[in-house]
């Protein structure tokens, strides 16, 4: 159902694939931003950045499963952290690593930003998954 590529030619990537490909037909998920909130719409982890990681990855799985798929058919990622620095960048992308996202692997690009729309909100992540035949029944 997905064919994850990685180009020969190119360098090797860490833990993602450079394309992801699905057959026309298939049915797929566009996941607006998932954000460190909780279920009242407050804050999880002032300040820091893999705190609010996981919980951003949580809700993602919540996401997922709402529409009937999973971390494994995630298809691509955009991961965004309010920071100019690599070391900050790499700790979150170590979350993203530990989480079920790395089943694929999918495609993503990590990217630091100025800011992000919750007032203290560090790391957000878009979503494209395949919602799986399965889901339907």
């Amino acid at each position: 159902m997905i064919q994850r590529v990685t180009v020969p030619s190119l360098f090797p990537p860490p833990v993602y694939s450079h394309a992801s490909v699905v057959e026309a037909g298939t049915k797929l998920a566009f996941l607006a931003g998932s954000v460190p909130l909780d279920a009242d719409g407050n804050l999880v982890g002032a300040g820091d950045p893999v705190r609010q990681a996981e919980q951003v990855l949580a809700n993602l799985g919540e996401q997922l499963h709402a529409v009937g798929s999973d971390f494994a058919h995630v298809v691509s990622t955009d991961v965004y952290v309010v920071s100019g620095e690599p070391t900050v960048l790499s700790a979150v992308w170590d979350v993203v690593e530990a989480s079920g996202l790395r089943t694929g692997p999918h495609s993503s690009t990590l990217l630091g930003v100025a800011c992000l729309g919750y007032t203290g909100q560090l790391v957000e992540i878009t979503a494209t998954a395949v919602v799986p035949e399965h889901a339907e029944e």
